[in-house]
């Protein structure tokens, strides 16, 4: 097999950043476990993201033959990802200067996400290497859902004319090939749909009890457990809302994972929203909580649940499932194949709260759950 040399864009969120934090979720992931496996298969991977504050390294090997460069600009704050496109330019010439004094010729160039797309066309025309695209999230379906800030038409047009240039676009699920064909009329030929993995190594079974009693939670109560952002298309009000229905029951709880800490205005807006449900005794605001973490909070739980208004794949229910644990999810991403081929949940058919609520009943009552 050749062995490759790939360069990996990956601009306005850092692979290893805090999950659950604003720009850090189930696409940081991917390119982590995607990276992994390619370097263990021989490829040499270099991934290449902004200098943000945290202290990172400059260049900080993550595996065999994976690196994680970070590229410095003139405004190295927290910028917005819409802001970051006006540095667009600025962040090819560090990226640029970097190859050459390492010395680098690049096989070929994967971006990940409509920003680390554009940059991927400059250095496809530059190079002339092969592009290959995976947009994760399309900014026409997010406006689809009606739900929290429009995309920007900049971001739309920016992605019609990267599905245009690159060379290939790889797409999670049928249903996300599907919408670039409908809305951004790419010829079918062109696009892969290459779901996503789970690294099994780290998500298995554990006993339930025991993740309980590691994590302190009761081992008693039906846990219903959320893991993401904590942003309006992930549909928490819907879930907070949810739980009003099920207030009979004095055994559940609500334990959601993620965010931006405390004082973030998305958790005091969620706090506050429970509160005026009725819901607060019930919901535990955990935090962010590290990935090798996130084991034990599956294990321990009954149920995961995704009440997203719209998601390209939705990790977390492949990670869930992995641990054994059932998912009661919205119809989004790959869950409907996902949860018809395990047997292991629901998809609600309805979008509301009410519909929500009682597939989370039946998963209870089918699962004769709670179980140790």
């Amino acid at each position: 097999m050749e062995k490759l040399s790939i360069a990996m864009l990956s601009i306005h969120s850092n692979p290893i950043g805090e999950l659950g934090s604003r720009d850090t979720g189930g696409m940081s992931v991917y390119i982590r476990e995607l990276a992994r496996q390619l370097g263990r298969r021989g490829h040499r991977i270099d991934i290449y993201t902004r200098l943000q504050n945290g202290g990172y390294q400059p260049v900080v090997d993550l595996y065999e033959n994976v690196r994680l460069i970070h590229l410095g600009i003139s405004n190295n704050g927290n910028l917005s990802k819409l802001a970051l496109y006006s540095y667009l330019s600025d962040f090819f010439q560090s990226l640029e200067a970097f190859r050459t004094n390492e010395k680098i010729e690049y096989d070929l160039i994967h971006s990940h996400y409509w920003l680390s797309g554009c940059l991927g066309n400059w250095a496809q025309d530059y190079w002339d290497r092969p592009h290959i695209a995976m947009l994760h999230t399309l900014g026409v379906e997010k406006n689809r859902t009606g739900v929290g800030l429009r995309e920007p038409k900049l971001r739309i047009a920016a992605e019609k004319e990267l599905v245009k240039s690159c060379h290939r676009i790889l797409a999670p699920t049928d249903r996300e090939k599907n919408s670039l064909i409908r809305y951004y009329q790419v010829p079918e030929r062109k696009i892969g749909v290459v779901p996503c993995g789970v690294n099994l190594d780290l998500f298995q079974p554990k006993e339930k009890r025991a993740a309980r009693k590691r994590l302190g939670f009761d081992p008693d109560d039906i846990m219903l457990l959320y893991v993401g952002r904590l942003e309006p298309l992930k549909g928490l009000e819907r879930l907070l809302e949810a739980m009003t229905y099920l207030q009979n029951n004095s055994r559940l709880r609500l334990v959601i994972v993620g965010g931006d800490g405390d004082r973030a205005p998305q958790t005091q807006y969620l706090r506050k929203m429970a509160i005026e449900l009725g819901v607060d005794g019930k919901v535990m605001f955990a935090g962010r909580i590290k990935q090798k973490r996130l084991p034990s909070y599956y294990s321990a739980a009954d149920i995961l649940i995704i009440s997203s208004h719209y998601e390209s794949f939705g990790l977390v229910g492949l990670e869930a499932l992995a641990c054994g644990r059932p998912v009661v999810s919205t119809p989004v991403g790959a869950m409907e194949n996902l949860i018809k081929k395990t047997h292991a949940g629901l998809v609600v058919e309805k979008d509301s709260a009410e519909s929500l609520a009682n597939g989370i009943q039946k998963i209870i009552t089918d699962f004769s759950i709670p179980s140790a």
